[in-house]
């Protein structure tokens, strides 16, 4: 119940609404019993009863009642009150001619209808408004959420359950809202209305239809139970099914070029298949509330027409129609109870989406500002590695081992190893993508940990081998983060970048959507979009991270020449797998097993004849 209450929360931004849809809500049910009860008048004056006589409420509660059960149920202001509305109701409904009466009488019947059904509409609207608007801001948070959440969270967690959980789960815990403040509001207020109708008519009757309820909420509550442990299983079984969707539309080129379809075809079945079986015995669960409540309900209603039937056959203690009144109005307490009879499963169901969503919502982002952190516009001097050490928190092996070095404004740092070594990741530590497990890194002074993220990664710009496109037009990717910028920037960027020319060869220049990851365009073509980006922010901290190793010859010229352009005049970080584009580097870190094991330029480290860096190079240049 916790998890539901915390959903429940959301609900606070719409409680205007929410108001509303309450006050809706019992006008409606107000509504529905009226146009239930005015069937008694009605059957009363088609049966050409005795219509002076009071329908309800009067003398039939005084000959199936004694005083004292009376008395027992109601105050006597509360008592008083209802005998004087009904004998008002009374004295209107039956004056004048049958004709007349029986004309009022349908006229009251089609405008409690009419009222009934435009409530009704309001208030689905109102709940709709306060539904919709707690699952916006549940998705809403939990995908900024993931923004703050470091780049360890995701090394660990599967694509395709982070997007089912957005997705499925929140569309799940959605039908969870309008079961509460529908069906916990409006059924039993309709109960309510009801039951004080069927009360008034006939008390002894009224009993009967209460001895389900024990039997019912048993029930009940077993089956919620089941259905809580159910659903979660069937959430996670989803996110099982998005992740191979996933895998396999992005990877849709190696499936086709290894003619894997029909093991992807049967993986995803298999992943269908379990998932078909849970749903099944789910609702195999969740159906079997309903059914058995009703059965056990008409057991009940069964018995109260033989009872009633004896009362207006044999003892004519109640009139025909007043018991026709009062199968009506029980009758109409059914659908109420079937109702709040899956609401229990409703929470357990959503109940257990919400805890696979809090369950991301409540990890607590390990790199962040930390109180009163210091804002900076640019970089002056100098970054320091001190000392630094780094391993996953979920691994005790060394990724980095005592890094020491000092990297000067202006200069070219490139970090060179085989896999595995360490480069990216000491990259990645520059912009807090990861924060050292021992050490520190100082820019102009300040521990990069006391300076605002935001700051930190404005001064700077990363190109990765990896090249992140987005679904929009190439001018949106050049500027992106950015806004509207002139488009004249936008140009001259692109020229550097060696990207400007091929742009204007695309259909429609740089207005083109180049599709998902930029599909539509070529692997070099995507990488000097990436550098035209970077050049557009134009940070004086560049980071890239094997920006050419993925591109022929050609494609390498040119992107090697926009990179020479980009890191012109800034601070730049290389991992490079490609020695030959680092020559110039005004340092070269050669790293092992997380340790630096060389540091110098090109030719020092090349005359090196035992060194790391010699033997890398004649592998690559052995010809």
């Amino acid at each position: 119940m916790k998890t539901y209450l915390r959903i429940l929360s959301y609900v606070k931004p719409y409680k205007k609404h929410l108001a509303a849809s309450i006050m809706c809500t019992i006008i409606f049910a107000l509504l529905n019993g009226a146009s239930i009860y005015l069937t008694i008048p009605l059957l009363s004056t088609l049966f050409q009863e005795d219509q002076k006589s009071k329908p309800a409420g009067t003398e039939q509660v005084e000959s199936n009642i004694d005083d004292s059960i009376s008395q027992s149920i109601l105050p006597d202001w509360a008592q008083s009150a209802i005998d004087n509305v009904s004998d008002s109701v009374n004295d209107f409904l039956f004056e004048g001619s049958d004709n007349e009466i029986l004309l009022k009488i349908c006229i009251l019947i089609l405008l409690a209808f009419l009222g009934k059904n435009l409530f009704g509409y309001l208030q689905a609207y109102f709940l709709a408004y306060v539904e919709q608007g707690v699952i916006k801001d549940i998705r809403n948070q939990a995908y900024n959420h993931l923004h703050k959440l470091p780049m360890s969270f995701f090394k660990g967690e599967k694509t395709g359950n982070l997007i089912s959980r957005i997705t499925n789960d929140v569309t799940v815990v959605q039908a969870s809202v309008s079961a509460v403040f529908l069906n916990l509001i409006r059924e039993p207020l309709t109960i309510i209305v009801f039951l004080g109708i069927a009360i008034s008519i006939s008390f002894k009757l009224t009993l009967f239809s209460l001895v389900i309820l024990p039997f019912s909420i048993g029930i009940i509550v077993w089956i919620g139970l089941k259905l809580r442990k159910q659903s979660a299983l069937l959430q996670a079984k989803m996110s099982d099914i998005t992740t191979v969707l996933h895998e396999t539309i992005t990877g849709v080129k190696i499936v086709k070029a290894f003619g894997m379809e029909s093991y992807e075809n049967k993986k995803f079945a298999d992943q269908t298949k379990k998932f078909f079986r849970l749903i099944l015995k789910m609702v195999r669960i969740r159906n079997a509330a309903s059914p058995i409540t009703e059965f056990l309900s008409v057991i009940v209603g069964v018995i109260i027409i033989y009872y009633g039937g004896q009362l207006v056959l044999t003892e004519q203690s109640i009139k025909a129609s007043e018991f026709l009144g009062f199968l009506f109005a029980i009758f109409q307490l059914m659908p109420p109870i079937k109702e709040l009879g899956t609401l229990n499963n409703r929470i357990q169901e959503s109940s257990a989406a919400g805890d696979r969503i809090f369950e991301i919502l409540d990890i607590h982002p390990s790199i962040k500002d930390v109180p009163n952190a210091k804002s900076i516009n640019d970089f002056n001097d100098k970054i320091e590695f001190n000392k630094l050490s780094f391993h996953y928190s979920d691994s005790d092996e060394t990724i980095l081992d005592d890094i020491n070095f000092t990297a000067y404004k202006g200069q070219i740092i490139a970090l060179v190893g085989s896999s595995g070594a360490g480069k990216t990741t000491l990259s990645d530590m520059i912009p807090r993508f990861y924060d050292p497990t021992e050490g520190e890194i100082l820019l102009d002074g300040i521990n990069i940990k006391n300076i605002k993220l935001t700051d930190l990664r404005k001064l700077m710009g990363i190109v990765t081998q990896e090249t992140v496109l987005f679904n929009e037009s190439v001018r949106q990717n050049i500027a992106y983060g950015l806004g509207d910028f002139p488009e004249e920037k936008i140009i001259e960027a692109s020229k550097a970048a060696n990207a400007h020319n091929f742009i204007l060869e695309l259909p429609n220049g740089y207005d083109t959507v180049i599709g998902e990851k930029g599909t539509k365009i070529s692997g070099g073509q995507r990488q000097r979009i990436s550098i035209a980006r970077a050049i557009l922010k134009n940070p004086p901290i560049m980071i890239l991270d094997e920006a050419t190793s993925a591109l022929d010859n050609e494609s390498e010229v040119l992107v090697q020449e926009a990179i020479e352009r980009l890191m012109s005049d800034r601070t730049t970080f290389v991992v490079a797998h490609r020695l030959s584009t680092i020559r110039n580097a005004d340092r070269i870190l050669v790293l092992e097993k997380g340790k630096i094991v060389q540091d110098g330029k090109h030719d020092e480290l090349l005359n090196d004849d035992k060194g790391i860096y010699r033997r890398l190079y004649e592998l690559q240049f052995r010809d």
